[in-house]
């Protein structure tokens, strides 16, 4: 295939998509779910379990590219920035939890939880501990020993524990403006690694709505900013796959069961 070797930057290679998504079925389960006693069960955990069964039926979303190929992505990793506390002074970390294409919310709540955890403890996430080896390194040669990462990267020798600990690789980057009360942004996509798809959520919004037949209704919506690396799919592919996101996310309910098929990818 020729376009990773015309579009050889994730930069020059993304495309933006926004969207707004009704919210009501996704407060339905996890107000369902937390009586069931999933008590921390939220939001975030639809959006991550939605896009895992979107990639369960749409696997082609979950490629990357490395040395101007397109390859298949064995398994789902999720990456994402938390802080350890909610307060102005607490320290960012990097949570990166794997996911099979099989799993459920209940799944995404149980490995959610159990990475949390580690890193409210006092423990590091995996990207804390990559960041802290190339800290030790002195500054003149950090730019070198990036480079040589990059190089290794690139044919596919990147030791396996770094890739393991790198936030810059894996099948999606989420971040939750919610918690912080305002509209997503629009983040690029990362030049180091292989993550292909950026996703941004805002805080929850109130906007008016016209059903088929004209009559109009206030209802809670989501807003969504996608950022998506074209190379690895074509756009009828991706858009495809985002329907199927949005669908399970607005009606979330089937996310409790594991799919009844997986689709294996064959780029």
């Amino acid at each position: 295939m020729i376009i990773p070797y015309i579009m050889v930057h994730r930069h020059d290679s993304q495309n933006s998509i926004k969207t707004s998504v009704e919210v009501a079925g996704a407060e339905n389960l996890v107000r369902r779910l937390r009586a069931e006693g999933y008590d921390s069960i939220g939001i975030l955990h639809v959006i991550i379990a939605a896009y895992i069964r979107a990639i369960s039926q749409r696997p082609g979303v979950n490629r990357f590219i490395r040395g101007q190929k397109i390859w298949a992505r064995n398994g789902i990793v999720v990456n994402l920035v938390a802080k350890t506390k909610m307060k102005l002074d607490a320290d960012d970390t990097t949570l990166k939890m794997r996911f099979s294409p099989s799993d459920t919310i209940l799944d995404v709540y149980e490995k959610f939880s159990e990475a949390y955890a580690r890193v409210s403890e006092g423990g590091e996430g995996k990207g804390d501990k990559a960041a802290r080896i190339i800290c030790y390194i002195p500054g003149i040669f950090k730019k070198l020993a990036i480079g040589v990462l990059r190089g290794l990267d690139y044919f596919g020798l990147m030791p396996h524990a770094i890739v393991e600990a790198s936030p810059f690789h894996g099948s999606l980057f989420i971040t939750n403006m919610a918690s912080l009360n305002i509209p997503p942004i629009v983040h690029h996509l990362y030049n180091f690694g292989n993550v292909p798809v950026f996703i941004a959520f805002g805080a929850k919004r109130y906007e008016i709505v016209l059903d088929d037949e004209g009559n109009a209704s206030k209802k809670r919506v989501i807003d969504f900013v996608a950022n998506l690396d074209e190379r690895i799919c074509d756009g009828y592919y991706y858009a495809s796959a985002m329907k199927l996101f949005l669908k399970y996310f607005k009606e979330p309910e089937e996310l409790i069961n594991p799919p009844e098929t997986v689709v294996e990818d064959i780029p």
